[in-house]
């Protein structure tokens, strides 16, 4: 009799998948979230980038944020310094969390960006749920709306510094920075323009906060340590963004919801990633 398969990490982050993510899966490593982690594990301790913020109807979504924290966070446990880059939509959503943060503005963006580079020689990128340029030059949201008078080019710096600083991307529809390692796929899979700058290492998920989750699961499972968040507290938070304005991605209520999951569905998955980190693997975060 064939022996049960055992979930994987990418599995739970995949769970209830409504847009074509699983197609695009087959275009990626197995173990991506695995693969971003040790990525992560390989960098020189000292300032992590990490981007997030999508805009919706005037608002950030309610996706990316959380998932950005709780990766900040992680990091913070094992050594490293993550500092948030965004911009004006997501005002007030970090420093609450001590969490340094730094807002790029819409206009004059390439200059900042090569600035922050200079003064802050980070050690690698990492974007979850930001929107990245098509190859039209166009921020489209799902709609194929241009968003590009509300998104400051942030995708610019993993355009730019490509080669040179390591790049992680986390997105969940295809326009989010680092689609463009697998844009032909998710063109002709998910029939949209997807964004065309690239990441190293991109993770897929039905929602992007799981993303960042998987990559945090999967961190805990290499270093032994209790990484991933407790679903009150990202409740909580999620909380405390809807009341400064976010939105859920789908419906566009101030809701407590990411792209129209309940809370309930993030419990599941969140209590499914921190089973799965509980089981160490032979390599370490030394």
């Amino acid at each position: 009799m064939e022996a049960e398969r055992t979930e994987t990490i990418e599995d739970i982050i995949l769970r209830y998948s409504e847009r074509g993510m699983p197609d695009i899966r087959l275009y990626l490593s197995t173990d991506y979230c695995t693969k971003a982690a040790k990525e992560i594990l390989s960098w020189e301790r000292g300032n992590v980038f990490l981007t997030t913020g999508f805009y919706v109807k005037g608002y950030a979504e309610t996706d990316g944020p959380v998932g950005t924290v709780a990766l900040a966070h992680a990091l913070s446990k094992i050594g490293y310094d993550p500092i948030i880059i965004t911009d004006e939509f997501c005002r007030g959503f970090f420093e609450p969390e001590d969490i340094e943060t730094i807002y790029v503005e819409l206009d004059n963006g390439d200059q900042h960006i090569d600035d922050l580079i200079k003064v802050y020689e980070p050690k690698g990128l990492i974007s979850i749920e930001r929107c990245g340029k098509n190859k039209h030059g166009k921020y489209a949201n799902m709609r194929g709306e241009d968003i590009g008078a509300f998104t400051a080019p942030i995708d610019e710096m993993f355009l730019k510094y490509q080669g040179i600083i390591p790049t992680i991307g986390v997105g969940d529809g295809g326009n989010e920075i680092g689609m463009g390692k697998i844009a032909g796929p998710v063109s002709r899979k998910l029939s949209l323009e997807p964004c065309v700058i690239p990441a190293d290492i991109f993770v897929i998920a039905t929602v992007s906060n799981w993303g960042a989750y998987g990559i945090v699961a999967a961190l805990s499972k290499l270093c032994k340590q209790e990484l991933i968040p407790g679903f009150d507290w990202v409740q909580d938070y999620i909380k405390k963004t809807v009341k400064l304005g976010s939105v859920d991605g789908v419906s566009g209520w101030h809701s407590i919801s990411v792209d129209g999951k309940s809370m309930k569905t993030e419990h599941e998955i969140l209590h499914a990633l921190r089973k799965f980190g509980r089981n160490p693997i032979k390599d370490n975060c030394a």
